[in-house]
């Protein structure tokens, strides 16, 4: 079994359990996340659900070695699919009429984001690791990423998306892509809690009131849920993030890539050896996937809500999957074969032709989204 479903009390408990792939989300796993929710969207018994993963994380992303597999195999419209499969479950966490904690501990990437990014309660540890790295595979953020870094501080967004930097539970925290920060040794007391918080005096009907209960006052669940939470938390240490957002700003708010690698040369030769590191690094992500990434955070910002975020990248990742094959290449060297030698075509930044991205954010899919 891919995914384990039990109730606990009042908690609704989805665990992800393909451990031995960090639980890349197959498209099982997204239906069966699904199928759980819809189950309990009218269940009174079930007032908070708890999304988490087995082994060590939530989830390392989608199944990108399944959609590479269907691309090469001549079938863009499966790859097309599965996107829809998992931008529509984004969504339906996001909107579920009950509080949905996601318990970010350990690896969350990509398609692990898209789950846990958008929920009530988003919690992660101090082993916590979460990125949004589909430029080193070609591709660009999604999964509601693109909404995510657009609205995290400053020039936090470009800075994470170009160079897929990962982050810890503190960054993750400081940069709004998580609410609260559990010691590692109590993560394991988070079921318990709300169970004891939503089934003594918290089951209240979908966005209502709670019935009072042991003193507390009637209180929406998804109040009760993040109290319960706070409860076993602690304040968030300084984000490495935040440390440097000054030097961050400065050179990622230039107009372009190759515009933001002069700025980070620039600083590396003036001494800045995590300007030279950055700049390596973004060197050795897909040029075409980059100029997509940065104007992707950028138009983000601009997006009024989640859905209209999911729309944006959908249109994209069909674009890399029908047209670009940068995407199906990079998941061959970092998944597939595993050299870490991707052949870009384009193979440097600066020989992107601005019109390919204006293509790509004018694509129309062949199937809608929603």
């Amino acid at each position: 079994m891919q995914i384990e479903v039990a109730v606990m009390g009042a908690v609704g408990r989805i665990t992800l359990n393909r451990p031995e792939a960090l639980n890349a989300l197959s498209g099982s796993m997204l239906d069966g996340v699904r199928a759980a929710l819809d189950a309990w969207r009218q269940d009174p018994a079930v007032a908070v659900i708890l999304l988490e993963g087995a082994g060590r994380g939530l989830s390392a992303g989608a199944d990108v070695r399944l959609v590479r597999d269907a691309i090469v195999a001549g079938r863009p419209d499966r790859a097309r699919a599965y996107f829809r499969r998992e931008y529509a479950l984004d969504l339906t966490i996001a909107r579920y009429p009950k509080p949905v904690v996601a318990l970010a501990d350990g690896v969350t990437m990509g398609g692990g984001v898209g789950l846990a990014g958008h929920a009530a309660v988003r919690v992660v540890t101090p082993r916590s690791a979460v990125a949004m790295p589909e430029t080193r595979i070609g591709f660009t953020p999604d999964v509601g990423g693109s909404l995510l870094l657009g609205r995290a501080p400053g020039r936090w967004g470009e800075y994470l998306a170009l160079g897929a930097v990962t982050m810890t539970g503190a960054d993750a925290v400081a940069a709004g892509f998580a609410d609260l920060l559990v010691p590692a040794e109590r993560i394991g007391e988070v079921p318990a809690a709300l169970a004891a918080a939503l089934g003594a005096g918290g089951a209240a009907e979908p966005g209502g009131a709670a019935e009072p209960g042991g003193g507390g006052g009637a209180r929406a669940a998804p109040e009760i849920a993040r109290a319960a939470v706070e409860r076993l938390a602690v304040p968030a240490p300084t984000s490495g993030l935040a440390t440097a957002a000054d030097r961050i700003d400065a050179s990622y708010s230039a107009e372009s890539v190759p515009a933001i690698l002069d700025r980070l040369r620039a600083a590396a030769a003036a001494g800045d050896v995590a300007a030279a590191r950055e700049a390596d690094a973004i060197l050795s992500h897909s040029p075409t996937a980059l100029a997509v990434a940065l104007e992707s955070v950028r138009r983000a910002r601009l997006l009024p809500d989640l859905a209209a975020a999911l729309a944006q990248e959908y249109a994209l990742a069909c674009w890399f999957v029908d047209t670009q094959p940068d995407f199906p290449e990079g998941v061959r060297a970092q998944v597939v074969d595993k050299d870490r030698r991707p052949a870009w075509h384009p193979a440097r930044p600066a020989d992107v032709d601005p019109r390919t991205v204006a293509a790509a954010f004018d694509y129309v899919p062949a199937e809608p989204l929603w």
